[in-house]
């Protein structure tokens, strides 16, 4: 019988040296759900997806990925688990020596032993998906920003992943190219039946798509809810980051002596 919740994410602490990026983080993703994690630069949203693909191990608590627990997973044991994950990294990560169908076959071939002439119709379905068949023997520098991206998700859904978990997927995307790929994550998560993580800080983009939205800030929950329930909240926290304001509780000067002080110890 399948778990309800495909993550749970329990009581999770992480550092690195003695700078806390995530403190006693706990939070759930559905199986099947869109599901947002929103919050500035800097607070944790990225490390967040490492720890739920094991590349780094929390300090305290617990990832759990499929009814398993990621930190006490053996080599192995996490690479099987990867294999059901599928990533679409911020900047599409592509190999630059490998044509787009090449990029697209290479998880195929290095996890599979599918014959050349199914391996071809596997790779020309998840680029017909993308829209980018016809530009199967392009090479990534012939491609603009918008269809690197796509290349990147026909990649990421090649071995046909339990998850997907995109990040920042419309950063640096012109409008129609952000349409484009709001549009594809909202239809493979429908489509496809999979989990989908998406790591924003594009307000608008992240709640159009999600069935759920967390908003991070210091490496903890700080709002939660339906995109429409955190477009609503009162929080002092939630709205500066919705409403985009430059001062509030996060402020906008760093922590510093007083200013007259250090311009007079220079002197």
């Amino acid at each position: 019988m399948q778990m309800e919740n495909l993550i749970e994410i329990q009581n999770v602490s992480f550092s690195y040296a003695d700078r806390s990026i995530i403190s006693d983080l706990s939070l759930v993703i559905p199986r099947g759900k869109a599901v947002a994690i929103m919050g500035g630069s800097g607070c944790g949203k990225t490390t967040l997806l490492n720890l739920i693909g094991g590349r780094i191990s929390p300090s305290k608590g617990d990832v759990v990925v499929d009814g398993l627990s990621v930190p006490t997973l053996n080599t192995k044991e996490l690479f099987d688990l990867r294999k059901r994950m599928g990533m679409l990294f911020q900047t599409g990560a592509l190999l630059t020596d490998l044509s787009v169908f090449e990029n697209v076959a290479f998880p195929i071939r290095e996890h599979t032993r599918l014959p050349e002439n199914i391996l071809r119709k596997v790779v020309l379905m998840k680029l017909e998906t993308v829209g980018l068949r016809g530009a199967r023997e392009l090479m990534p520098s012939e491609l603009s920003g918008g269809m690197a991206r796509r290349v990147a998700l026909a990649r990421a859904i090649a071995l046909e992943p339990m998850m997907i978990m995109y990040d920042e997927p419309f950063t640096g995307l012109d409008p129609i190219s952000k349409g484009v790929i709001a549009k594809l994550i909202r239809e493979l998560n429908e489509i496809l039946g999979i989990t989908s993580i998406i790591v924003s800080h594009d307000v608008v983009d992240a709640c159009a798509i999600s069935d759920y939205a967390y908003l991070m800030g210091d490496g903890r929950i700080i709002g939660q809810g339906t995109p429409d329930d955190v477009q609503r909240s009162g929080s002092e926290h939630v709205r500066q980051f919705m409403d985009g304001l430059p001062d509030g509780p996060v402020p906008y000067q760093y922590p510093a002596g007083e200013y007259l002080d250090d311009l007079a110890r220079g002197s």
